[in-house]
C-alpha cells in the first residue's frame, strides 16, 4: 500500500530550501521537485514555496536572477548566499539536536 505524501512541518520549509540550492541554483518548481524527490515523504504546496522563497530572500539568504531554463522558458533561479549557508549549519545542528531528542522520547518505554 502507498502511503500519502505529507505536509511539511512547521518551520522546515525555509531549511529544506536552503539545503536543496547548495548543490547550486535552482528556480521555484524544481526547488519543490527536488524536496519531494529527495525526501520521498512530503508534499511542497506551491502556495507555500514561493512566499517562502521571497522570504529568505528579503533576508539576504538567497539571491534571484532570470535565467532561462532547461525548456527554454524565462524562470527565476534562486541561489543560496553565504549568510544562507551560515544560517543552514546553524538550523541543521538545531534540528538534528530536535530530532535526536524527539527520538529518545519515542523510544522511551
Amino acid at each position: 500500500m502507498d502511503t500519502p505524501p505529507l505536509d511539511l512541518l512547521p518551520g522546515t520549509l525555509d531549511l529544506l530550501v536552503l539545503r536543496t540550492l547548495v548543490p547550486g541554483p535552482l528556480h521555484g518548481w524544481g526547488i519543490g521537485q527536488r524536496i519531494e524527490q529527495v525526501s520521498g515523504v512530503f508534499r511542497v504546496k506551491i502556495g507555500s514555496l514561493y512566499p517562502a522563497l521571497q522570504r529568505l530572500e528579503q533576508a539576504g539568504l538567497i539571491t534571484a536572477s532570470w535565467q532561462a531554463s532547461e525548456n527554454n522558458r524565462r524562470a527565476r533561479y534562486y541561489k543560496l548566499t553565504r549568510r544562507g549557508q551560515a544560517r543552514l549549519e546553524r538550523e541543521q545542528d538545531d534540528w538534528q539536536r530536535a530530532a535526536a531528542g524527539i527520538a529518545r522520547v519515542l523510544e522511551t518505554r
